[in-house]
């Protein structure tokens, strides 16, 4: 039985906590989850683990590990090809969750869901805390040979950008998109030609994501059945435009490809930008 991407905070609480990993992918939080975390939860990096971050001209802030890199992370938190894999986070949403998820989808990887409303709505239907430090039992080495997923590199976009002939989306806040607020990169406002789809509008008011049904609606509506293979989506480094990805396969539908360096990368590459409007 082929798993939901989206597993609710109930269906964890009965599950047989041998039978599946539990990853806290909650970024900038390690103290919180010194202090508590989901039991037999083992914290991964965004920084670290999920990503190579050097130059962010090249490849943005959250830069994809290589392949190689990718293998010796997962070997380290004792994932293998039959591990079911369990990410939570404690932001709204489950952005970094949804990094891990993709990541491991990109690699073949099935056994694979996102909490649903993260951390706290875990602890909302009761299921156990502590502050534990629990040890990853050792595994063989994960065989990684590419990334499976579609991606698209800053040429390809500026490409699309000048002509149109895929759709960019960017799925970071409206003001954010409009060039009016920029709290991490250098310069404010969006690639060319995009499209704003807030990852916030996946959400209900209470955090959860909207049900598939609906999700689908939204996305089927928003992109005017444009073809999956030629829809790029992007947000500022290449880890909330995983939450998009994410929430159209819950709906069934197909994943586009992602821009991993975003605009991180975009707005210090001396591309074409459109800028907030002064009066």
């Amino acid at each position: 039985m082929k798993l939901t991407s989206i597993i609710q905070p109930a269906e964890l609480l009965n599950l047989n906590p041998d039978e599946f990993a539990l990853i806290d992918a909650s970024a900038g939080s390690k103290a919180r989850y010194d202090e508590s975390h989901l039991a037999n939860a083992l914290y991964i990096d965004l920084n670290t683990d999920l990503a190579n971050i050097k130059d962010f001209a090249i490849g943005g802030r959250h830069p994809l590990p290589t392949l190689n890199q990718f293998s010796e992370v997962l070997q380290k938190f004792g994932i293998d090809k039959d591990t079911h894999v369990i990410i939570y986070d404690d932001k709204n949403g489950g952005n970094a969750a949804a990094r891990f998820w993709w990541m491991l989808k990109a690699i073949g990887h099935e056994k694979v869901q996102v909490l649903n409303g993260g951390f706290d709505a875990a602890i909302k239907v009761g299921f156990p805390t502590d502050n534990l430090k629990p040890k990853a039992e050792s595994k063989k080495t994960y065989p990684v040979n590419g990334w499976q997923l579609a991606t698209a590199d800053i040429d390809e976009v500026e490409l699309a950008s000048k002509t149109g002939n895929q759709t960019i989306v960017d799925v970071r806040d409206a003001n954010r998109f409009a060039g009016l607020t920029e709290p991490i990169d250098l310069i404010a406002g969006h690639i060319p030609g995009a499209l704003n789809i807030p990852f916030t509008g996946n959400l209900d008011e209470n955090g959860l994501f909207l049900s598939p049904e609906v999700l689908r609606e939204k996305y089927v509506t928003a992109l005017a059945d444009v073809k999956h293979e030629k829809v790029i989506v992007h947000c500022g480094s290449g880890v909330t435009a995983c939450h998009m990805l994410l929430a159209m396969d819950y709906a069934g539908l197909e994943i586009p490809k992602l821009y991993v360096g975003s605009w991180s990368e975009w707005s210090r590459n001396h591309k074409d930008m459109v800028l907030a409007s002064r009066t």
